[in-house]
């Protein structure tokens, strides 16, 4: 992840020419940096076990075909997490790679391009910065912080979340970046956080992470988050169970 950080995504990073940047549709961003770190992931991880297949986010925009492999074992791969704060020249962004089997992500990494930041959790070990074990910590603010990313939502639900659940927090700007907003929730920064859109490669690596350190990720009604319920919205991050129990009451309230 650092060696593709280095060779295909900082040395575009505010250098991207015209017509290196093209919209997928509905405001959603890539660059030409995303389509090369993708393919070095691929042969890097490819390098590593070519038994498992791969999902990565452009191949799958792309062919949407792909995302069937998401049932079996597989590498899932976002290039450039947080690519409309990469074009645009500002922080934060970053590389998430998961790997998953039966459904669910059994490993995940979190890299921070510019920090170097490098969350990782495998399965029923825990979870780590830098290679040191961490745990999550609420902020201990009152009331709680919380990151509500609502661009996703459709209006009526949008504000349905403005009138019965925002008024309950204290609300931050959201980074537009999964691979800066799972650590956040860890790292005593927010509290709370609502996630609309819940595709593979924003989320397997993280919701592991989180819950691997002590805190909660998981589906509003509680179920854990798969990566192969493609097309499935909603899903709820927290620092503690506690709090993510807390949040969860009041979206509920949303149906």
């Amino acid at each position: 992840m650092q060696r593709v950080t280095e060779q295909a995504i900082l040395p575009r990073y505010r250098n991207l020419a015209a017509g290196e940047v093209e919209d997928k549709g509905g405001n959603d961003p890539v660059t030409v940096a995303d389509k090369e770190s993708e393919a070095l992931l691929r042969e890097g991880l490819a390098a590593l076990d070519d038994t498992l297949a791969f999902v990565g986010e452009e191949t799958a925009h792309a062919d949407p075909g792909i995302l069937d492999r998401l049932d079996r074992p597989c590498w899932i791969v976002d290039p450039v997490d947080g690519t409309r704060n990469f074009a645009s020249g500002k922080p934060p962004f970053g590389i998430i790679i998961a790997r998953a089997e039966g459904g669910e992500a059994q490993s995940g990494w979190i890299y921070d391009c510019l920090s170097g930041r490098f969350c990782t959790a495998h399965r029923g070990q825990g979870a780590q910065v830098d290679g040191a074990k961490v745990a999550a910590r609420p902020t201990g603010m009152t009331p709680p912080i919380a990151a509500l990313s609502l661009i996703f939502m459709q209006e009526e639900r949008r504000e349905a979340t403005r009138r019965h659940i925002a008024p309950q927090y204290e609300l931050v700007d959201i980074p537009y970046c999964a691979a800066e907003q799972y650590p956040r929730l860890a790292l005593g920064v927010n509290d709370v956080s609502i996630f609309e859109r819940t595709l593979a490669w924003d989320h397997a690596a993280g919701a592991l992470w989180l819950n691997e350190a002590g805190g909660k990720a998981a589906r509003p009604d509680g179920s854990p988050y798969r990566v192969d319920e493609v097309g499935r919205t909603g899903l709820l991050g927290a620092a503690s169970p506690a709090l993510w129990d807390e949040l969860a009451e009041l979206y509920a309230k949303l149906d």
